[in-house]
């Protein structure tokens, strides 16, 4: 029988442009420690490691979970290593989530992480394309993503290049609370946004996210040994990930099937028939301002074509109605391989009430979404405060009875 799991410690390293004050594995460590002593566990509790890590081109070593085995605190233990793409770090938790909900193991650290100041990322993510099948985005992240966009805007063409500079600069507002974010723009604005350097048409250069150096690590640990703790803790309740073709005909890049499909299986699983309502708060993977859009559609959140809406009506900032990325996301601060743990992460702490500054108002039920590949991966989590996500619920309908 499936067991129930919790997150019950995290660990986010100082994130910066360049950690020169430690290698790779040293910061992989870095993120292990913090979770243990978040946990308040002992590494030697461990029983299984996941590791994660973006494509090998950015550490420059093959098979680096070898390399960090003994910092991760994996020796003579299971050790595992996950790679998908910009995923990497979602998959990585939710490989852990079923370790633990096996019951083959009872406490499951997963770490993920990049160093991405010690090699050239866009032509990392331009190289592990098919010179044949995936030669449209051998051009880097930007311009594949500038392609996705300019698609969406033709056929929704009321939306405009205002809709990301509003994005862009809440987001950038949202990093200001959080101390782990890379990029602080106190003087962010939308006029700022709409007069940077061009990047790739329609992006201007504070469209796209950063380059960074970090490393995210969760402790997991099913019920049998976490449930009677009065420690905060988040519940995982749904997991899903789901793949999309990499460019097979008449594929649609703007249109989100992977995630209509990962949000799909996770709301039937739990009976959550309207996420704008039954969500307290999200965390996207929005490596770039327009995807918010497309990635609201995905999740349900709005209408194919409606997504600006949100945006325009303030429903996703910090007091609106569905608060989005209290983080600042990864426009604020993205490693690849550690970006999609620490949407995970992030939500765990919302839920713990105990992400300080950013924290939102009586968490009960959140979201974490991860993407990556050829814009065609997508990773859903949904937790909860309760052990149960019905009392969850309830106590949402209380809140708004006496609303």
């Amino acid at each position: 029988m499936k067991s129930k799991v919790a997150i019950t410690g995290i660990g986010q390293t100082r994130t910066r442009l360049k950690r020169r004050d430690v290698n790779f594995p040293e910061m992989m460590h870095e993120a292990c420690l913090l979770a243990c002593e978040d946990a308040e566990i002992a590494p030697e509790a461990v029983d299984c490691v996941i590791y994660g890590s973006g494509p090998e081109f950015f550490e420059g070593v093959g098979e680096p979970e070898l390399w960090a085995c003994e910092f991760t605190f994996g020796t003579f233990k299971p050790h595992y290593r996950i790679q998908t793409g910009g995923t990497v770090g979602a998959s990585t938790g939710i490989a852990g989530y079923y370790m633990a909900a096996s019951g083959l193991y009872d406490t499951v650290l997963v770490v993920a992480g990049n160093k991405l100041s010690e090699s050239s990322v866009q032509r990392g993510l331009s190289l592990v394309y098919s010179p044949t099948m995936g030669r449209d985005f051998a051009a880097g992240a930007p311009s594949a993503v500038a392609n996705q966009t300019r698609i969406y805007q033709n056929k929704f063409p009321h939306v405009k290049d205002e809709h990301f500079a509003k994005i862009g600069t809440l987001m950038r507002k949202n990093a200001l609370n959080n101390p782990n974010a890379q990029l602080k723009l106190p003087q962010i604005s939308e006029d700022m946004m709409l007069n940077m350097a061009w990047l790739s048409t329609p992006f201007r250069l504070l469209d796209s996210c950063p380059t960074s150096d970090a490393a995210c690590a969760m402790i997991l640990q099913n019920e049998r040994i976490c449930a009677s703790s009065e420690r905060p803790k988040a519940w995982v309740q749904a997991v899903s990930t789901i793949s999309d073709g990499v460019n097979y005909p008449q594929r649609d890049w703007s249109d989100a099937v992977a995630l209509k499909e990962a949000s799909r299986r996770c709301y039937e699983q739990l009976g959550i028939t309207d996420p704008l309502e039954q969500l307290d708060v999200v965390e996207l993977y929005d490596a770039f301002t327009s995807q918010h859009l497309m990635w609201y559609e995905g999740l349900g959140l709005a209408p194919d074509g409606k997504g600006c809406e949100l945006v325009d009506s303030g429903a996703i900032a910090m007091n609106g109605k569905l608060p989005v990325n209290p983080s600042g996301g990864v426009l604020s601060n993205n490693s690849i391989g550690a970006s999609a743990m620490i949407r995970q992460a992030e939500v765990a702490l919302q839920i713990m009430e105990r992400a300080g500054d950013r924290q939102v108002p009586d968490v009960q039920v959140g979201l974490a979404h991860g993407w990556g590949g050829a814009i065609q991966f997508h990773t859903v989590m949904i937790l909860s405060k309760d052990q149960d996500i019905q009392d969850s619920f309830a106590r949402q309908k209380s809140r708004a009875s006496v609303v």
